[in-house]
């Protein structure tokens, strides 16, 4: 090869490159509604929420991912619809323990891995109305008395399918399901954009959709441009967040990050993820599974769970902790009992986090700060001496008071910073707050 056709070659090449990357973002570009803007700093205020993994695989009570620990063939899988008769399922009552929590918003699984779909869909008769003998639509009902109650309602849509046939190429896992090694991956796009457009248009307002399986198939071509416009233009208001793991993608409105705080990876989920600029949310379970497993007993306390609130609250994030339902649509005692306790922390409390900002002080060892217009909350979870030193944040405190009994704090101003002498320890103690007005 000439010198002359090698550079023809290489500016060639470098054109093609250039020329792609503006493609991909011109198509990327995503300029939100006034209604989206809305429903992100609605989003932002609203800080706790209910997860809820919910499906055929609760009759097998081990768990969302028994499909695939197991190495069950779709064959055998599909006779569990005919155990699933969730008769004791009552919207109501879910609704209201969400509300007694101190939740403002309920993300349930429309659909997960197992590829079964919670919902009427006119698009398979894999459904919980076309293949079980409960014959009804439990998330129709729910959207119906969210919508009573002032809650607001996501939906949780996994991308990865371990069931529908034109999942190909397959992702990393679902190898053991007897699917054909052959399959048409717009066939499959397209029916989940059917299946998306059908909740976002069946099920009255939507707060937004819960993505999650990308990382199943990274290298497919997930269309997500595309697929994220059309969720935007069914209703502008709703926010896509899509548990992913990497850095928010173009069209996306929040950020989550599984069983870790933001810009931690203790669960090893978040190892490649980027914060961005997003509104921020951390998902966690009670016990230590998604879906409901009898067996799981290792249930997180009270304590630790009003923990986890407030830190991610002093991180800027939502809380969304999940609860997994039994197979008869009740949820056990052990799950009711928690959410009661904390909701009553929260009766308490909620001021200091509901409508609150990351405060001025970063999380420290003791604990965390939020804000609220011209108040800093100091949230102490974990005493190590009798007095707290504050680093300087360059606001002048003008008092400092015990939030619950509004009695004053002794406040000793350092070059260093600002002491504050802590009252007494209380008995089960889970959070001092102490209130500081600028």
């Amino acid at each position: 090869m000439n010198l002359k056709f090698s550079l023809i070659l290489k500016t060639l090449f470098t054109l093609l490159v250039l020329t792609t990357s503006q493609t991909i973002l011109a198509q990327g570009t995503y300029t939100p509604t006034q209604e989206n803007l809305e429903a992100r700093q609605w989003f932002k205020d609203a800080k706790f929420g209910m997860f809820i993994h919910w499906g055929v695989y609760s009759t097998l009570g081990r768990g969302e991912w028994v499909m695939e620990v197991d190495k069950m063939s779709i064959k055998n899988y599909e006779k569990l619809p005919s155990f699933f008769n969730p008769t004791q399922f009552d919207a109501k009552e879910w609704v209201k323990l969400a509300k007694d929590a101190g939740m403002k918003y309920i993300t349930i699984t429309s659909r997960h891995h197992d590829g079964f779909s919670m919902f009427d869909s006119k698009l398979t008769n894999y459904d919980i109305v076309d293949a079980t003998t409960y014959k009804k639509d439990p998330l129709k009902m729910l959207a119906e008395e969210c919508q009573k109650e002032g809650i607001k309602l996501f939906f949780y849509y996994s991308h990865l399918d371990w069931h529908h046939p034109d999942y190909y190429p397959r992702g990393s896992t679902g190898h053991a399901a007897g699917r054909p090694d052959k399959g048409n991956w717009q066939n499959y796009v397209d029916f989940m954009n059917g299946q998306l457009t059908e909740l976002l248009t069946n099920y009255g307002p939507i707060a937004g959709i819960w993505f999650d399986g990308w990382w199943d198939n990274k290298g497919a071509d997930w269309q997500f441009v595309k697929q994220y416009q059309m969720i935007h233009k069914l209703q502008p208001q709703a926010l896509i967040g899509n548990n992913h793991h990497q850095a928010p993608f173009p069209g996306e409105d929040f950020q989550m990050f599984e069983r870790d705080l933001p810009g931690h990876n203790t669960a090893g989920y978040s190892g490649e993820s980027e914060i961005g600029n997003l509104p921020l949310e951390t998902c966690e379970t009670i016990n230590n599974t998604w879906g409901f497993n009898i067996q799981d007993d290792k249930y997180k306390s009270v304590k630790s769970i009003v923990h986890y609130l407030v830190k991610a609250a002093g991180y800027d994030a939502n809380f969304l902790l999940n609860i997994g339902p039994m197979p008869n649509g009740k949820i056990q005692k052990e799950f009711t009992d928690t959410l009661q306790a904390v909701g009553k922390w929260l009766d308490i409390y909620g001021e200091t986090i509901y409508g609150t900002r990351k405060g001025p002080i970063e999380p420290h060892s003791w604990g965390v700060t939020t804000s609220k217009e011209n108040k800093v909350y100091l949230h102490i979870l974990n005493r190590q001496d009798e007095a707290l030193l504050l680093p300087a944040f360059g606001k002048k405190v003008k008092s400092a008071r015990i939030f619950k009994d509004k009695s004053p704090v002794k406040i000793i101003e350092t070059k260093e910073g600002i002491i504050l002498k802590l009252p007494k320890k209380e008995d089960k103690e889970y959070d001092l707050v102490i209130e500081l007005e600028m």
